[in-house]
């Protein structure tokens, strides 16, 4: 059985769990927080990073890689395509949510969640970033109605937990939401997904995590 290791509040850590969830595989759950110098996290996330994941065969990190691996060695619902092509598809929408929109707003994050603030200079750099970036993924993805196309993939799981992430952070620190501004109209899409029973159990599970830090 896997054992995913990480928190609730972390897209990163929620991608995989939204994608373990879809495949049906059985899982379990254990609180790690990013950035431990625990031997223990460190043996299996040499840079402390979650989410991670403990399997029969060894420990794993990295999103991607533990996608592919829940993917390839899961039955269940096929997440990514058997043609080579339309796989090949899936993967790039994915690193380019993750590395050209998520990746570049994060950098908005400490000021637009957590109270913290970003230069001004850095707001306007990633502003120009995120607007050119942006301008380039809305000629990639579908909405038809799933990011890639007509099916449920691998590439759901992480336009489901990130996209909002970026509309918040640039709503917050620039007035408005980058994303709907740049012609990406995301939300149906999110709503469409959010009523799957996988996204489902991710938000309720995120809203009792944030819940329990903030009362912490």
């Amino acid at each position: 059985m896997i054992t995913l290791c990480g928190f609730a509040i972390s897209n990163y850590y929620n991608v995989v769990k939204m994608a373990l969830l879809e495949k049906g595989a059985a899982f379990t759950e254990e609180r790690v927080m990013t950035g431990s110098k625990d031997e223990a996290v460190l043996s299996c996330s040499p840079l402390g990073k979650i989410p991670f994941i403990r399997t029969p065969q060894g420990a794993m990190c990295e999103s991607h890689a533990i996608l592919e691996y829940v993917e390839a060695a899961h039955p269940g619902l096929s997440l990514l395509s058997a043609d080579a092509f339309a796989a090949a598809k899936v993967r790039e929408l994915i690193n380019f949510i993750d590395l050209h929109l998520e990746l570049v707003a994060r950098e908005l994050y400490p000021q637009a969640f957590f109270g913290g603030t970003v230069s001004e200079s850095a707001q306007v750099r990633v502003r120009k970033q995120l607007e050119k970036n942006i301008a380039g993924f809305k000629r990639l993805a579908k909405f038809a109605p799933y990011v890639g196309g007509e099916s449920f993939t691998l590439a759901d799981c992480v336009a489901y937990n990130n996209l909002p992430l970026v509309g918040m952070a640039t709503r917050a620190i620039y007035g408005e939401d980058l994303l709907a501004a740049g012609g990406v109209d995301y939300k149906p899409y999110t709503r469409l997904v959010g009523e799957r029973a996988s996204a489902q159990k991710v938000s309720a599970d995120r809203k009792a995590a944030t819940l329990a830090m903030g009362a912490g």
